[in-house]
């Protein structure tokens, strides 16, 4: 009785080893011919971040880690649409109404971030995305520093364009980051 249960407990080890190796396996070839190394950082090594189709690299890019976390307060303030967000304080009330106007004719769901540099004036700007279910809104956000205190800069937006479009025109594109900053 004894030697069954325990050839029964090595069968189901074996087998288990088995499934477990074929579904690494699995997991490799859908990942195609990447390494390993490629997947994921390094110690001591930058995190990667995604890349969107149209701005290009998300992250903070070259831009102070303080400016990225207020830029995406304000992203989210402008979103939500809501006039007394704190991060939108600093705001002239006409030009708060007039971007939460342009931003909700597209009712966004989400927003995204990337590719942030400090500017020659000081002010440190990012290119940004608004995305609603078919149409999206594409700008540059500008942030600075006013008596140590990130604040709200300018925002300057483009048409509202349909994401169905977006994402047929990027992939026929031989440059993988077709937005160009304002200036």
């Amino acid at each position: 009785m004894k030697k069954i249960r325990t050839a029964r407990f090595l069968a189901a080890c074996i087998f288990l080893s088995i499934s477990t190796f074929a579904v690494s396996q699995e997991a490799a070839r859908f990942r195609g011919s990447i390494p390993e190394e490629l997947l994921r950082p390094g110690r001591g090594e930058s995190p990667r971040f995604p890349v969107d189709v149209v701005i290009g690299e998300l992250g903070s890019g070259r831009a102070p880690e303080a400016a990225y976390a207020f830029a995406s307060s304000v992203m989210t303030g402008f979103m939500a649409g809501l006039m007394e967000h704190r991060a939108l304080s600093s705001v002239n009330e006409a030009v708060r109404e007039s971007h939460i106007s342009s931003i909700r004719v597209i009712v966004p769901v989400s927003f995204r971030i990337g590719s942030g540099r400090v500017e020659a004036d000081g002010s440190v700007s990012f290119l940004v995305r608004f995305m609603g279910r078919l149409q999206g809104i594409t700008g540059e956000l500008y942030v600075r520093t006013v008596q140590g205190v990130w604040a709200f800069d300018d925002l300057l937006l483009e048409e509202p364009r349909d994401l169905a479009v977006e994402a047929q025109e990027g992939m026929y594109r031989n440059d993988f980051f077709p937005y160009e900053r304002f200036f």
